[in-house]
């Protein structure tokens, strides 16, 4: 499942929006200040993170400001949890590029929900040729695929094949719809050809490989 970053001074409730995400099949790592966060997202990229306004060191709008300006974060949804309760508040964190907004106290399943409904917006076709999954970025204009901002080489199948999943995130895609699609045949005999491409591309892609799940008997899903 995704990986989420909780920011939040509150030990209480960075428990609470912890527990309730890990509960949901959510991974979660869990950060105090700015610090330490801006230090673990030089080092991995989350799918989504959970902002606090009030915190110890820098105040969230300002982080999500740098968040923003950053090549390879400004696309990571962002969803602010204050309780700052002013509309004016609420339009200040959206303008500075907050994709949502929730005010404490909040009940446990708005939270999920929230959490879902961004997620789901993560993948999307942006600025016309780019897509963007977690750690992963596919610029179809450039022709150029980047893990943790570092390019790596496909093949052109490969690449084909990472653009159909990128465009299909949670969906299962059948085998012979994956052959059709991308070698133009649904050829049975050809079948071991995709898997040693997603073996391959899997490889390539190094632990974000993970998110190409193999559903037995009937294709695979990218998570």
């Amino acid at each position: 499942m995704a990986l989420v970053y909780i920011v939040e001074d509150d030990i209480n409730i960075r428990e609470i929006e912890s527990f309730s995400l890990k509960n949901s099949g959510y991974t979660v790592e869990e950060f105090e200040d700015t610090k330490k966060f801006w230090k673990r997202i030089n080092e991995k990229m989350p799918d989504i993170i959970l902002m606090d306004v009030m915190l110890p060191d820098e105040d969230g709008l300002t982080t999500v400001e740098k968040l923003r300006k950053r090549s390879d974060t400004r696309r990571v949804p962002v969803l602010m949890v204050t309780a700052k309760t002013s509309e004016l508040d609420r339009v200040k964190g959206l303008d500075i590029g907050a994709d949502d907004y929730l005010v404490k106290p909040f009940g446990v399943m708005e939270l999920i929900s929230r959490v879902k409904a961004l997620l789901r917006r993560t993948i999307r076709f942006n600025d016309a040729r780019l897509y963007t999954l977690g750690n992963i970025e596919l610029d179809d204009e450039k022709r150029r695929v980047s893990v943790d901002r570092q390019d790596i080489e496909l093949t052109y199948k490969e690449y084909e094949l990472l653009k159909y999943f990128l465009n299909n995130v949670g969906i299962v895609l059948q085998r012979e719809d994956i052959m059709v699609k991308i070698w133009g045949t649904d050829y049975e005999g050809e079948s071991r050809t995709l898997d040693m491409h997603i073996k391959t591309l899997r490889k390539k892609l190094g632990e974000s490989g993970s998110r190409i799940k193999t559903i037995r008997n009937v294709g695979y899903r990218m998570e």
